[in-house]
């Protein structure tokens, strides 16, 4: 199947990974996981994400999930593969072999680690200058608070003019709309994909400032579609309705919830047979639960139907 051209617009939900109640992959569920997300609309897929629990895998299970995913997705939809490492070298090596096991793109997070070791802007940019030179498909950069590195608009534009491979920009910061409409602004033609984030809690300001993709949690992506479409369409009070829809939702995963509410929706609907996450993580309190299966199920999502 041939893949939809670039630059990729629409809805590109992160995946979970999925484990047993052991906390082992189960990577059956991992291909149920993704088989409903492409049912559910995903324009794309985006694994191994921090809502993925990267931090929990192994270097192995990195790899077990991403050619799990990749060989069987088959081409269906465009897989973005996040390859996040502090080292340059790492994170170039990862992200070559996602190009060979068939990424359409990669996603990578700044250098961090925790708040002492911090890198200058010299040293960003070098880093992502080494990333996209040891690959032939696009880089989405994460901009996101979980880092607590600052990425002005001046850099992005920059690395976005400069740097051949540099042209996704996810902006999950505080007050991202303004920082994507100035980003845009800095950078024209060379953004090819302004990309909003953050289980979509900002998708109707994002969208106004310019947003072409959204990066959200992989629990309903025909929701977030309702919304993606119509604006992109041109449809904008459509779309400010089914926002207002679907903000109980999206507003109670963002902040109730977190990387949980896909796993739990998608266990309760008989796609998945656990929605353990993996230790320290912990599972939800069952009152919130319980909160977020009766907001979904005011809303019938395709995820409460898909397995049974």
């Amino acid at each position: 199947m041939t893949l939809p051209r670039r630059p990729y617009r629409g809805v590109f939900p992160v995946a979970p990974t999925i484990f047993d109640e052991r906390g082992i992959l189960d990577l059956d569920g991992q291909r149920r996981c993704i088989d409903f997300m492409i049912d559910a609309g995903s324009h794309g897929i985006c694994i191994l994400a921090n809502f993925s629990e990267q931090f929990v895998l192994t270097d192995a299970e990195r790899d077990d999930v991403m050619h799990a995913v990749l060989d069987h997705v088959a081409g269906r939809v465009p897989v973005i593969v996040t390859t996040t490492h502090f080292s340059s070298a790492v994170c170039a090596a990862r992200s070559r072999q996602a190009e060979k096991a068939g990424a359409a793109m990669v996603m990578v997070m700044p250098p961090y680690h925790g708040a002492t070791f911090r890198v200058a802007e010299a040293g960003i940019y070098e880093f992502y200058r080494n990333v996209s030179d040891a690959i032939g498909i696009p880089i989405m950069i994460q901009d996101a608070p979980v880092a607590g590195t600052p990425l002005s608009v001046d850099l992005l534009a920059r690395m976005a003019k400069e740097l051949a491979n540099i042209s996704y920009f996810k902006i999950e910061v505080p007050m991202a709309a303004a920082k994507l409409r100035s980003l845009v602004a800095a950078g024209g033609s060379a953004i090819e994909g302004p990309w909003d984030g953050e289980e979509a809690i900002t998708l109707m300001a994002d969208l106004d400032a310019g947003t072409t993709g959204a990066m959200t949690g992989g629990g309903y992506p025909d929701g977030i579609r309702q919304i993606v479409d119509p604006y992109l369409a041109g449809r904008r009070e459509e779309a400010m309705a089914a926002y207002a829809h679907w903000l109980p939702l999206i507003n109670y995963e963002n902040r109730q919830c977190g990387l949980h509410a896909c796993k739990v929706l998608m266990h309760e609907g008989g796609v998945i047979r656990s929605d353990a996450v993996r230790h320290p993580l912990q599972p939800l309190h069952p009152a919130t639960r319980t909160g977020l299966i009766e907001i979904a199920r005011q809303l019938d999502p395709i995820v409460l139907r898909w397995g049974h």
